[in-house]
């Protein structure tokens, strides 16, 4: 059974509806403000989603054992609540084993992982069942001192030891239940063998001085998910977030928004879906977005930054100068389908009905009578059809 998890909801700063979204899973023994530094940079573009594992900050800590599969199908859970159907999934240690299993069991809901200072296999099971015999017995404060040890670089730690102290205190403060339960999952994981299950696009982060997860255990997981990039930080430990939060940010945000030119086309696009909305109305757009297939995508994209993000978008001309515009050449090449659609629009959109028996006949003169003549066919019935269910076409633009 999932448990329902704690989570916080940031962004996009932009505005944009079609915002990215990205879901940030800790460490053992951490709560989601681990992640600060991530949240503030990623949410003026994504719908960043920071979640406490079971156990861990503001989430329930039911009795355990706990295993991978169940604080992943918690994950799920969470992005059911959401309505979100596929993330950009970034895991750290623990995080990243359930950043593993869902990019396997459920590769639909991962649009890309991004895995630091993780593993396939965290060591000997022994180890854990000591540490979950000792959270159980006297709490993880029993832990913190050798556990933030591994967190962090041995020059942070001197050069800044409130910093260090804050997160000592965020390991001391989680359940001791919680805490133990996870080390239970944790002993008996091992995902060695189906990496190669994993087809989403991966980025690999490891730091160069992390003692839990070394680069060589990381390479593992990039020699062993197809195409993944790997990329080794230093100086960084266990917690290459906190300690390299800006070459981390930086790279987390390459990997998932792309560089300048996606951006761009992102950009062009949401523009593009404000133009056509206003143009053509939000029902229209609507029905056209939930036609979509993975087969027409590529196309809707096109349309959206072309036609709208870009030429409609253009200050040299108005839209009621485009709507006749338009009207006008799908007159002229006899486009019935777009022309129906682009007459009601513009009816819709308070372009007077004369002014389009205007471009009409004008039309006629230099493209044919016979092409007017159905333009005009064509508006007739869309003045006649004009009321509050007046249906409209599955046009794709």
């Amino acid at each position: 059974m999932t448990v329902a998890l704690a989570h916080e909801v940031s962004g996009p700063r932009n505005g944009s509806p079609d915002a990215p979204v990205v879901v940030l899973l800790g460490s053992l023994g951490s709560n989601r403000s681990m992640w600060d530094p991530q949240i503030a940079a990623l949410s003026d573009d994504c719908r960043v989603v920071a979640v406490d594992q079971r156990g861990h900050g503001e989430s329930p800590a039911p009795d355990g054992p706990y295993s991978v599969r169940e604080l992943s199908e918690d994950v799920l859970a969470v992005l059911d609540v959401l309505d979100v159907d596929a993330a950009h999934i970034v895991g750290l240690s623990m995080g990243g084993a359930i950043a593993q299993w869902l990019g396997a069991h459920a590769p639909r809901r991962v649009l890309s992982l991004s895995l630091l200072c993780t593993a396939a296999k965290f060591g000997e099971p022994h180890a854990w069942v000591e540490r979950a015999a000792a959270s159980r017995t006297d709490g993880p404060e029993s832990l913190a001192d050798a556990v933030v040890a591994r967190w962090f670089s041995e020059g942070l730690t001197k050069r800044d030891p409130e910093f260090v102290r804050h997160y000592r205190e965020m390991i001391a403060a989680t359940s001791p239940e919680g805490y133990a339960a996870c080390c239970d999952a944790l002993a008996d994981w091992d995902f060695t063998a189906d990496l190669s299950r994993i087809a989403a696009p991966t980025l690999v982060l490891a730091g160069a001085e992390d003692p839990s997860t070394p680069p060589s255990v990381m390479q593992v997981l990039a020699d062993g998910i197809a195409g993944a990039r790997f990329e080794i930080l230093s100086p960084a430990a266990h917690v290459a977030n906190l300690e390299q939060a800006g070459a981390v940010t930086a790279l987390l945000r390459e990997h998932i928004l792309g560089g300048g030119y996606a951006r761009g086309r992102r950009a062009a696009h949401a523009e593009g879906m404000k133009v056509r909305r206003s143009v053509l109305g939000d029902a229209h757009v609507d029905r056209s977005i939930e036609g979509t297939t993975e087969f027409t995508a590529p196309f809707q994209d096109f349309i959206a930054r072309t036609a709208w993000g870009d030429i409609w978008a253009r200050p040299g001309l108005d839209h009621t100068t485009r709507r006749l515009l338009t009207i006008a050449v799908l007159t002229a090449v006899g486009n019935e389908h777009e022309l129906d659609m682009h007459i009601r629009a513009a009816l819709r959109g308070g372009v007077d009905a004369d002014t389009i028996g205007e471009v009409l006949l004008h039309t006629a003169v230099y493209a044919g009578v016979p092409n007017s003549n159905r333009g005009f066919a064509l508006a007739k019935k869309a003045l006649a059809d004009l009321s509050p269910g007046d249906s409209e076409d599955d046009s794709q633009t």
